[in-house]
């Protein structure tokens, strides 16, 4: 039976992890922890083999108020619990950092990430998750081991972010442009199986979980927009304004951007990707408050 604590009660992912993995193996006993006000002091982490380290500030605000906050909970809380963990004899610490601490697209120039490829952020949300990144790898040893998940977008049912607010685009309006570009992305299910993975095998090192396919916001925008029967014109003559737009206009490059790992990166000796792009789309939901995310 492996215990697993998972610091971060109530977050999207964590939530949807446990669900996942107690729903698909009997070989599992999870429970979570909030980590507001310390309340995690008060949980008994040896009783855990595994902690699974959810918390921390989404990229929501780049505000440069928010920059010392971003610090204290994604880096210097990250860090304090692992070394309370470490302490109490817990044998696996997986983080979930952010592919983002390679750095934020900011253009429309194609970007292949690979194996090779080093950590630059360009923001202090990157910053932080690869500052915490570097505190765990001071405390790894052979009984305690480092599990750090780089991924990219992650989306699924009721999640909070860009996706699903593309999709409450795609049911609006009656133009997209025809850019064509390649984004990593991962599904909910698709990284619930690769940590519950991850926890079998005792994973240590770092990793980058996504789709199978490489995901395209032409097809995104096109499948939405069938699915609302809602019609849309695509077409390349908008393409230039794209172009333009992208000098002055940062969702432009987030939206359009091709910005992508290397597929051969994410293979593992296990199969995670257990759910196609399309199938994932198929349970997804936008309402008008999908608007404001």
């Amino acid at each position: 039976m492996y215990k697993v604590l998972i610091t971060g009660a109530g977050s999207y992912v964590g939530e949807s992890v446990r669900k996942y993995i107690l729903a698909t193996s009997s070989d599992f006993e999870i429970d979570a922890v909030d980590t507001f006000e310390d309340h995690w002091k008060q949980a008994d982490f040896s009783k855990y083999d595994v902690v699974y380290h959810v918390a921390g500030i989404a990229h929501v605000n780049a505000d440069p108020k928010m920059e010392p906050l971003y610090y204290k909970v994604n880096r210097d809380l990250t860090i304090e619990i692992a070394k309370y963990a470490k302490a109490a004899g817990v044998k696996q610490f997986i983080f979930m950092s952010s592919m983002i601490v390679f750095h934020e697209s900011q253009s429309l120039k194609t970007e292949m990430l690979t194996v090779d490829t080093k950590p630059n952020p360009n923001g202090f949300y990157g910053d932080s998750k690869l500052q915490a990144e570097n505190g765990l790898h001071e405390l790894e040893s052979p009984l305690f081991k480092v599990c750090i998940l780089r991924p990219p977008m992650i989306y699924g049912p009721n999640s909070k972010g860009n996706f699903l607010r593309l999709g409450w685009l795609a049911t609006k309006t009656p133009i997209f442009p025809l850019w064509h570009n390649k984004r990593s992305m991962l599904y909910i299910d698709n990284l619930a199986e690769f940590v519950k993975q991850a926890i079998l095998r005792g994973l240590s090192g770092t990793f980058y979980p996504q789709n199978q396919e490489l995901a395209d916001t032409v097809d995104i925008v096109r499948f939405f927009a069938k699915k609302y029967n809602h019609k849309i014109w695509f077409s390349k003559f908008f393409n230039p304004f794209v172009w333009m737009g992208s000098f002055f206009l940062q969702p432009l490059n987030k939206m359009f951007a091709s910005y992508y790992y290397d597929p051969e990166m994410s293979k593992m000796d296990f199969d995670y990707q257990l759910v196609g792009q399309d199938k994932s789309f198929e349970g997804l939901e936008v309402t008008e408050a999908n608007r404001h995310m």
